[in-house]
């Protein structure tokens, strides 16, 4: 009986994190929150001087780009970009990207509303969570 108990379990908790229920919430501005390595030691960023942006469009295609916010609301962006498509894999949803120099592979984890936890080929995992603006005005005296 706890078998059973057990393999539903299982069931559940798969079918709540599928492939497909996670790509609405990929795409917009993420920030970085902490990195597990391998190993499980734990690098936690309190403050992070850029942030990542990620778009994708209806056939899984997109890209994903560095910018660095400013105070008044606007970005500073690189040169660089990363393009990228999503693919599910025995149900698992992945994301492959392509610059002019490489190639490489994030399993999605989580992605929800305002978390998303990446785990690249090296078993390092990113955890980030969705980028609020700073938003400073200056009062006119």
């Amino acid at each position: 009986m706890k078998r059973w108990y057990y393999l539903l379990f299982v069931f559940l908790f798969q079918c709540s994190d599928s492939p497909e229920d996670m790509i609405p919430n990929l795409s917009g501005y993420w920030e970085i929150e902490k990195v597990v390595l391998p190993d499980g030691t734990e690098r936690t960023y309190s403050i992070s001087l850029t942030i990542d942006y990620i778009s994708i469009n209806d056939s899984l295609k997109g890209f994903r780009k560095k910018l660095k916010p400013n105070l008044d609301g606007s970005y500073e962006a690189s040169d660089d970009i990363e393009s990228l498509e999503l693919k599910t894999v025995d149900n698992k949803l992945l994301i492959e990207y392509t610059t002019a120099l490489s190639t490489w592979t994030e399993r999605v984890l989580k992605a929800e509303e305002n978390v998303l936890h990446l785990k690249n080929d090296a078993n390092t995992t990113y955890i980030y969570k969705r980028y609020e603006p700073l938003n400073i005005t200056h009062e006119q005296t």
